[in-house]
């Protein structure tokens, strides 16, 4: 604990670093589209300008519904991931819980604790049990994977879940630089088999530019926690780098990494995640980075964004806000991101994680009890929404 508690110590003086926003590069001409400010009762106009304008987001004509709660009392629950009989894995970052929602009627239950995990959310850390992804393979291994902070690094354990009782977990990668702050945590299992993760740069922008390190980066590793073939630096666990603290990761129809990012005083971000690019961090933030640096696809001023979850449904991505206390679904044409539009402002508080479902409706967090937030009644709670 002596690294974290450290780092609590400082809390006073990041606070100006936990709202969120966006670093950028560029990597030649770009058609990013900058959200702006959408009052419920504004007519915007389509947002299709080139890298230097700003338009509002589009009007939506079949806004999304919250159509029920699956659960309800839950303690800033983190990440979610379903298993293939329709059941759904929660994790609670500052308990360290894992939590199985037994599908059909989602009862919750408690199926296990990762005991390594250290939870900072009651001295306003980022910290704890975070990001879960399933296995490829789960009806044959059924192994559940996990992102973990602990008293010494950030790690990927995987544990396997045999009925209501999770196994005793096993490190594949271990050595992530931690935080108070800015600690990643997004697990999604690519089209290719492969396990990729997101990490923060713990509030030490310096590390986001550092290819020898894992922190501010998107990594893609085997199961085993090796290097995953292919990836573009030789024995390296690193796919993209330059990030200042990825919390959203999502596949698109098209096999395409798209991933949402934490700025720090202006932007927030949408990146399109490819092999090796350097995404800016810290010599930029927004876009107009140098050569040899990636855009942004969207950037959002902080007030409406600070994103963490992201998931794609229907062509579309949606990108759940924590500071901005709303749900953005993002259009996409193509390899572009356009048109954002936002949903629910300020109705259900800060939200945090947003997953696809099975049966094709949306499950978004809410993360009012984890300190920074205003609770309501009910919560924390998972939303059920209609898209």
């Amino acid at each position: 604990m002596r690294r974290l508690a450290a780092l609590a110590s400082a809390a006073a003086l990041t606070t100006a670093g936990l709202t969120a926003c966006s670093s950028d590069g560029s990597d030649g001409p770009s058609a990013t589209v900058t959200a702006t400010p959408q009052s419920q009762a504004a007519s915007p106009t389509p947002s299709d300008a080139g890298p230097t304008a700003s338009a509002s987001p589009t009007r939506d004509t079949t806004p999304p519904k919250v159509v029920g709660t699956v659960a309800t009392g839950l303690a800033t629950p983190w990440g979610i991931a379903f298993l293939p009989n329709g059941d759904a894995v929660v994790t609670e970052r500052d308990t360290t819980k894992v939590l199985l929602l037994t599908s059909p009627s989602y009862d919750v239950s408690e199926v296990g604790t990762i005991a390594d995990a250290v939870g900072l959310g009651d001295q306003g850390g980022e910290a704890g049990l975070l990001g879960v992804a399933v296995s490829p393979d789960f009806a044959s291994d059924r192994m559940l994977f996990f992102y973990v902070s602990t008293a010494d690094d950030n790690r990927i354990v995987k544990a396997p879940l045999r009925g209501k009782r999770l196994g005793r977990p096993t490190a594949i990668l271990t050595g992530i630089p931690n935080g108070f702050i800015h600690d990643g945590g997004r697990l999604a299992f690519g089209p290719d088999g492969y396990l990729y993760a997101s990490t923060g740069e713990t509030g030490s922008s310096e590390l986001a530019q550092d290819k020898g390190t894992t922190a501010g980066k998107v990594l893609r590793i085997t199961t085993d926690g090796d290097p995953a073939p292919g990836n573009p630096f030789d024995g390296s666990p690193v796919w993209s780098y330059g990030h200042r603290n990825v919390q959203g990761l999502a596949f698109d129809d098209q096999d395409r990494l798209w991933a949402s990012e934490f700025g720090q005083n202006t932007y927030d971000e949408l990146n399109l995640i490819k092999a090796g690019k350097n995404y800016g961090w810290p010599t930029v933030e927004g876009r107009g980075g140098g050569p040899g640096m990636v855009d942004p696809q969207v950037v959002w001023d902080t007030d409406q964004a600070s994103p963490s979850g992201l998931a794609w449904l229907d062509g579309n991505l949606w990108l759940a806000a924590l500071k901005g206390e709303r749900l953005w679904r993002i259009d996409v044409s193509g390899a572009r991101a356009r048109r954002p539009v936002d949903f629910f402002v300020g109705r259900y508080g800060r939200m945090r994680t947003v997953v696809a479902a099975p049966d094709g409706n949306l499950w978004v967090t809410t993360s009012n009890t984890d300190g920074r937030g205003s609770p309501q009644q009910g919560d924390d709670r998972i939303l059920l929404i209609r898209p």
